[in-house]
């Protein structure tokens, strides 16, 4: 069994899905709740587990009652909790995500990472030897420690970036990605393109995501395109994350760039025909 991390956040997601957005000072009756462990590392976590990889997540939950709701779900879906704050009290952040129901769009209010900084872990040697790590950049010194971890190894793993927004901690971050998966509409400061300047920061391949629209790829053997097959979109919540999973699961199996993004895309495909943040799981087992 590959070993992959999945460095930073985890929330708590509280997921409504109903009829119609509510307008202004306006309530709307739901037509369906879930609860479930959120963030983009604790997602692909739970996508990789779900293909067969043993996922460890480095991450930041505490001892609180949210915490434990997210530490439940996490366990239930075979994800392993590396937690940096375990034994004490910290403000795990609560997503608010409402699913509309007629087309799967998902709005989301969360406070992610910013309620509290997360200390760097001081065990890491400990922690099963990974094949491949992702980090989502949410807790910067988790990440920071995690790289230097890498850093002084004597086999060290490849390392995935999930890049959806900018962040400042990117500066240090990208050029220890040998994979830098952005969205469409990541940037970074001072560069017209998100994949170059990915690239010029030091990351060593570039993909790109275009929600249903082809995902690209460029790497040192060149560049290419993978296309993503046109289905009915139930719920697009996670569906990012599903594909960083994914990935990185691919990775760890002994892919290529060209055809991890080809598994990723059927993956995350298979994600938003399905409703709600679990349900979809089971079909990757078939």
């Amino acid at each position: 069994m590959h070993t992959c991390w999945f460095v930073g956040l985890t929330t708590l997601d509280v997921v409504h899905r109903a009829d119609a957005r509510p307008g202004r000072d306006e309530k709307v009756t739901a037509v369906r709740q879930d609860v479930a462990a959120g963030g983009p590392a604790a997602n692909a976590a739970v996508t990789a587990a779900a293909l067969g990889m043993r996922a460890v997540l480095v991450t930041a939950l505490g001892d609180g009652p949210v915490a434990m709701a997210a530490r439940s779900d996490l366990a239930a879906h075979g994800v392993e909790v590396h937690d940096v704050v375990g034994g004490q009290a910290f403000p795990l952040a609560v997503s608010a995500v409402l699913v509309d129901d007629a087309t799967g769009e998902r709005s989301v209010v969360s406070a992610d990472a910013a309620l509290a900084d997360a200390p760097a872990p001081v065990n890491l040697p400990q922690l099963p030897t990974p094949d491949v790590v992702l980090l989502d950049g949410h807790h910067p010194a988790i990440a920071r420690a995690v790289v230097d971890h890498l850093d002084g190894a004597t086999s060290r793993p490849p390392v995935v970036l999930d890049a959806g927004r900018w962040r400042d901690v990117f500066a240090d971050l990208l050029p220890a990605a040998d994979v830098a998966a952005l969205s469409a509409d990541f940037t970074v400061p001072g560069h017209d393109d998100g994949a170059s300047g990915a690239r010029t920061l030091g990351a060593g391949a570039v993909v790109v995501t275009h929600g249903g629209g082809p995902v690209e790829w460029v790497d040192r053997s060149g560049s290419g395109m993978v296309d993503v097959p046109g289905v009915e979109v139930r719920d697009t919540l996670g569906a990012g994350d599903a594909f960083h999973g994914a990935l990185v699961a691919a990775l760890a199996a002994g892919e290529s760039l060209p055809e991890a993004c080809t598994t990723a895309a059927r993956v995350a495909t298979t994600r938003v025909q399905h409703v709600g943040p679990r349900a979809w799981l089971a079909e990757l087992s078939r």
